[in-house]
């Protein structure tokens, strides 16, 4: 079991007063000590994700769905929700996006797998959807598969 003292480094999480990042490269991701001495799964469902079209400017919005298996350390959601919040007024492409994600997650918390499933909404007439993973599967886990399709307006 963790003493209080073991958190000291989740400074987000301990501030009440939420600060919003202005922009993705601005926010900080926090981690704190995986305590479960066995592999599991963690699901992180962001049904209301936005961020900018780099060209046109609008609005795009989509459902992000990051599946991981921690390693040493877990992501504190109180900095990934700061953080993903960060991309509303951001202007980048849905693959940057996504990947960018997947990678800042990663290079914080380096966990044993991970992967990311980004579904867009239709603009266009074109919805557009990512997958990235890294890391390997340990092969006593069952890994729900990746959604797929779950807006109902898409389909």
């Amino acid at each position: 079991m963790l003493k209080k003292s073991d958190y000291n480094d989740l400074t987000i999480l301990k501030n009440k007063n939420t600060v919003y990042p202005a922009a993705p490269e601005k926010a900080k991701l926090e981690r704190f000590q995986n305590q479960v001495k066995k592999d599991y799964v963690v699901r992180f469902n962001i049904p209301e994700f936005t961020s900018l079209c780099p060209i046109t400017g609008q609005p795009d919005f989509g459902n992000l769905i990051i599946d991981y298996i921690p390693n040493q350390y877990c992501v504190e959601s109180k900095s990934l929700k700061l953080f993903i919040f960060s991309f509303r007024n951001h202007g980048a492409f849905h693959e940057t996006v996504a990947n960018y994600i997947i990678d800042r997650i990663y290079d914080c918390i380096k966990p044993k797998w991970i992967r990311i499933t980004a579904l867009f909404y239709r603009r266009g007439g074109i919805s557009i959807d990512i997958f990235a993973e890294r890391g390997k599967i340990p092969k006593n886990v069952n890994v729900p598969p990746a959604p797929a399709l779950l807006d109902r307006g898409r389909i």
